[in-house]
């Protein structure tokens, strides 16, 4: 590790009044960081690359409640420039080396005097701290600690990300609540909220949610986003369509005030990645390097996984979540044994027994089990405090029993908690849960907040909710419990500091095939570039049954060939992956669910061999302490010829490339299940030629060849 400091500071004297005073800059490599105070006191910055410039020159700033924030002009007490070049190692991930190298400018700046001020009166600082990277810029408000600032709450972020051009972008509607939305591609300039009918509360035509994707005219791609959030509300920008401006908008809390902090103090990053070839955009790890070091002293016990689930089928209709068909439930004083159960009920214990025989036979480590606890039969659209307590089984679930069972075939059971975002309900009885999970043999949970929240008024993506996430990261690594977020806030980058936070739903998932019109084909090759920038992703890939899987909705269907299926396990990165699909649906496919149960979760090396957003994506993936390779390659609904050179392969080793690939006729919409596997003896200077069906992909395992 190696650190430079080089340290300015300019003496008070000079601060008398507000001021121009010369540009900071930092630089690496290819970009630039230009900060300013103009003549009126008000700071600024702009971001170029190779000389291109990224943003022009884009205000900063906070506002308060109390009128008092750092909004106004501001003086400048110094500055210091750090040069830091080190490496480290994530408990799992995508690489098994990450190089954080940067060069970081501190901004000092106070408040000004009011005329007639003594130099020596107690005023408020605030530091504006920049890091640039290879691939990007970072960065964020600190409030140091100081007399003159204790308690303060954030009325507005006055954040800008100016642009020079009408860039294209990859967008969803800024909704506080929901990050389930289908992707628009569109100029900046077109940016309309309003046409999306399913948009929940308190969504102005204009905002967008970040992770946002740009493209520019002259092929620059931009990426802006945040990292680190923790006790604040997530960052959401509004659009100016004429002059292509994008002013932060964070998510307000019930009272109307968007952040109650303490100083010492620090907001997330804001990141900017940028570059002019789309795969190094899904290379770099500019986001995870602006998190924070993992927090656990014992890392052993995370156990990166694949799973299968009695899930799918309530989806599809098959089966339900509620044990009986009973409403106007009471959690405390219900008598469930005396309830007549509906006959629907999915949980139940021949039924679990079935996916932990199918999941032993598969080497999948674990089985998750939604519906087994009381109180679905009226869990959703009541804003209903106690609705669930997270330790009563229905009477069709055997707890002990299955804890046997599953221990017995070598299998894990995976806890679910749906809290209906009744939070405050959950935090009451998380510790009581994670106790119940420990005693029956329970690892993992997948949480779920489908609904409003409680306590009320407050939003999915506000600083109340985002403190929850932490805490249950906090709450349940002490437990060694690993977890699995759903509906819950899009990540930034928090994984590295809480390795057992192994993914989050946060998006628009493989789900929305079941229960609407589904997710285009191009939606795979979008989310790599915008919701994963932040985080992994639950997205449950996986399913064989790509059409006719609710005969009450014959015309729903999945909108990927069944290899696309397949290829998802490696383009759409995560060490949490479900094998999403019934047991029943993949026995009829066991040649095609050999590459499911063969690809890894956890990865020593990652490649992006070829990626447009929007339009196709081709990755490889070297597995954990293997010389085995995986690729998976995607496109949209295009069909596509995507010649691979394997110079990734280890030199002057033979391996057996299985090939996965979309059959002849296939095509995600008339023959969406057609598929032929082949293998083939390749090395480093093999070149394999993938046709690529429209909406659909291809999967190969390259695997050494023992010599003889």
């Amino acid at each position: 590790m190696r650190y430079f400091l080089l340290t300015l500071l300019l003496p008070l004297s000079y601060q008398s009044n507000a001021q121009a005073v010369a540009p900071l800059t930092a630089q690496l490599d290819n970009v630039s960081l230009t900060f300013a105070l103009g003549a009126d006191g008000r700071p600024s910055y702009a971001v170029t690359y190779r000389g291109r410039s990224v943003i022009t020159p884009s205000r900063l700033g906070l506002s308060f409640v109390d009128g008092r924030g750092f909004d106004g002009p501001l003086q400048l007490l110094g500055s210091e420039v750090k040069n830091v070049d080190e490496t480290w190692q994530p408990v799992w991930g995508e690489v098994k080396d990450i190089r954080n190298h940067y060069q970081q400018l501190t901004v000092h700046l106070r408040q000004p005097l009011a005329p007639g001020q003594k130099l020596d009166v107690v005023y408020r600082k605030l530091d504006i701290v920049f890091r640039v990277f290879a691939d990007g810029v970072g960065f964020r408000y600190e409030f140091p600690a100081q007399s003159a600032l204790t308690y303060f709450a954030v009325q507005d972020e006055h954040t800008e990300f100016n642009l020079p051009g009408n860039h294209k972008a990859f967008w969803i509607p800024g909704d506080y609540d929901s990050n389930e939305y289908a992707y628009t591609t569109s100029r900046l300039s077109e940016v309309n909220t309003t046409p999306i009918a399913a948009i929940q509360e308190k969504a102005a035509p204009t905002r967008v949610q970040t992770p946002l994707m740009l493209k520019s005219d002259d092929g620059l791609y931009i990426n802006i986003h945040e990292a680190a959030l923790v006790n604040y509300p997530a960052l959401f920008l509004n659009v100016d369509t004429r002059n292509f401006h994008l002013s932060s908008q964070l998510v307000p809390a019930a009272t109307g005030a968007k952040a109650y902090l303490q100083a010492p103090e620090h907001t997330p990053w804001r990141t900017i990645v940028v570059s002019d070839k789309a795969p190094d955009m899904l290379a770099s790890k500019l986001i995870l390097n602006l998190n924070e070091p993992t927090k656990l002293t014992d890392t052993g016990w995370i156990q990166p996984q694949k799973f299968v689930g009695v899930w799918w089928e309530m989806q599809v209709g098959k089966a339900s979540w509620n044990y009986a068909d009973t409403t106007n439930i009471k959690l405390a004083g219900t008598n469930w044994n005396k309830l007549r159960p509906s006959g629907r009920h999915g949980a139940t214990t021949a039924n679990v027994k079935r996916y932990i025989d199918f999941a032993a036979k598969h080497h999948i480590p674990s089985v998750l089990v939604e519906g087994w606890n009381v109180g679905w039969e009226d869990w959703a659209n009541n804003w209903k405090e106690e609705v669930f307590d997270f330790v009563t089984p229905y009477p069709d679930f055997d707890v002990d029993e299955l804890q046997r069972y599953a221990a017995s075939k070598g299998v894990r059971v995976m806890m679910h908690h749906e809290t209906s975002s009744s939070v405050t309900n959950y935090e009451r009885r998380q510790e009581d849960a994670y106790r119940f999970m420990k005693a029956h043999g329970y690892n993992a949970v997948k949480t779920g907040y489908v609904g409003r929240i409680i306590p009320r008024g407050e939003h999915h993506d506000g600083q109340w909710m985002s403190n929850h996430y932490v805490r249950t990261a906090e709450l349940t690594a002490a437990s060694q419990i690993m977890v699995d977020m759903h509906e819950a806030v899009r990540p930034t980058g928090l994984h590295r500091t809480y390795p057992n936070w192994l993914a989050c739903e946060s998006a628009r998932g493989n789900e929305f095939n079941a229960f609407s019109e589904g997710n285009r084909p191009e939606h795979e090759t979008i989310l790599p570039f915008t919701r994963l920038m932040g985080g992994p992703m639950d997205y449950t890939p996986g399913i064989f049954k790509l059409q006719g899987y609710n005969p009450s909705v014959p015309e729903r269907r999945v909108h990927t060939t069944l290899v696309k299926q397949l290829a998802l396990y490696v383009t759409m990165y995560s060490p949490l992956q479900m094998a999403a699909d019934l047991p029943e649906n993949y026995e009829k496919h066991l040649d095609a669910f050999q590459f499911i149960e063969d690809v890894p979760v956890d990865w020593d090396d990652t490649r992006i061999l070829a990626a447009e957003p929007g339009d196709y994506l081709t990755t490889v993936r070297k597995a954990k302490g293997k010389d085995e390779w995986y690729l998976g390659a995607i496109t949209d609904e295009q069909a596509r010829q995507q010649p691979v050179p394997l110079n990734f392969l280890t030199p002057g080793v033979r391996y057996e490339a299985i090939i996965y690939a979309d059959g002849k006729q296939a095509d995600w919409q008339r023959n969406p299940t057609a598929y032929q596997i082949t293998k083939k003896v390749v090395d480093a200077k093999s070149t394999l030629q993938l046709r690529l069906a429209p909406g659909g992909g291809a999967a190969v395992s390259f695997k050494p060849i023992a010599a003889r």
